[in-house]
């Protein structure tokens, strides 16, 4: 049996008196590309904090390549294979696209003051930066600045930086959010073919049409709770997940999903 990259258990979040994650299990294996999925305030994004340390569990573990890293800081699990795609991109503005990325795949050097201090060339770290801006699409654009780019770049730009920190495991929020039809559809396409080059993902998003086309499976989230696990279609068929995450009647199709409100 393959044992799962990640393995969150029993994953319980409170603040104060409201309970945003409660007693959520759910597994991704190497290779995988899951979608974790729910309606607004369903406690997705808190549970990848609690992955990745921005919010501490009140109860419960996760483990990263079959060590717990729950007691770890974020830089700490960063440095143990974590990489998180954020939703609102701010890159560094003054910088050029490969020098946002430079920065991110420097990550090692900066582990301490003194490796900082005696590691100058950071031409290896450009090699890195230029492979990762090829690798999202926008490799031409390596001398520009961010300033002048639309949002559709700014989110590859996002991926790039991440990817640049060579992550076991990449998380990304909602990275489709923002774009036009067709900008969404190419980014998810881009993600498509970084988990088939060997990355293993896990994807927050809204946009249930590209979730469905690219996903391996889901993991749908309400009130915190988990109420399905499993391949796209069934799950979106599943008659909790209608009421809970659509509020109607939907029905999963090729190419896209229908839904009644």
């Amino acid at each position: 049996m393959t044992k799962p990259l990640l393995k969150v258990s029993d994953a319980t979040v409170r603040f104060g008196g409201l309970t945003a994650v409660d007693h959520v299990s759910f597994e991704v294996n190497e290779g995988e590309l899951l979608g974790l999925i729910g309606p607004n305030g369903a406690g997705k994004t808190t549970a990848l904090r609690a992955v990745t340390g921005v919010v501490q569990l009140s109860s419960g573990s996760v483990e990263l390549d079959g060590q717990r890293i729950d007691h770890l800081s974020i830089d700490r699990r960063i440095r143990k294979g974590l990489s998180l795609s954020q939703q609102l991109v701010k890159p560094l503005r003054d910088m050029t696209l490969l020098e946002n990325v430079v920065l991110a795949a420097g990550y090692n050097k900066t582990a301490s003051p003194l490796k900082a201090l005696v590691n100058v060339d950071d031409a290896a770290e450009r090699k890195i930066a230029q492979a990762m801006l090829d690798k999202v699409g926008i490799g031409p654009l390596a001398n520009q600045k961010p300033a002048i780019q639309p949002l559709g770049i700014l989110k590859r730009l996002e991926l790039a930086r991440a990817l640049a920190l060579q992550p076991k495991l990449f998380l990304l929020d909602e990275p489709l959010a923002g774009l036009n039809s067709k900008e969404a559809r190419d980014l998810a396409s881009t993600i498509v073919e970084l988990n088939k080059s060997g990355m293993t993902i896990v994807l927050i998003e809204h946009n249930l049409g590209e979730v469905i086309r690219v996903c391996q499976r889901l993991v749908v989230l309400d009130n915190g709770r988990k109420i399905a696990d499993g391949e796209p279609r069934g799950v979106m068929n599943n008659s909790e997940v209608r009421a809970a995450y659509l509020g109607g009647d939907v029905v999963a199709e090729k190419g896209g999903v229908h839904a009644s409100y």
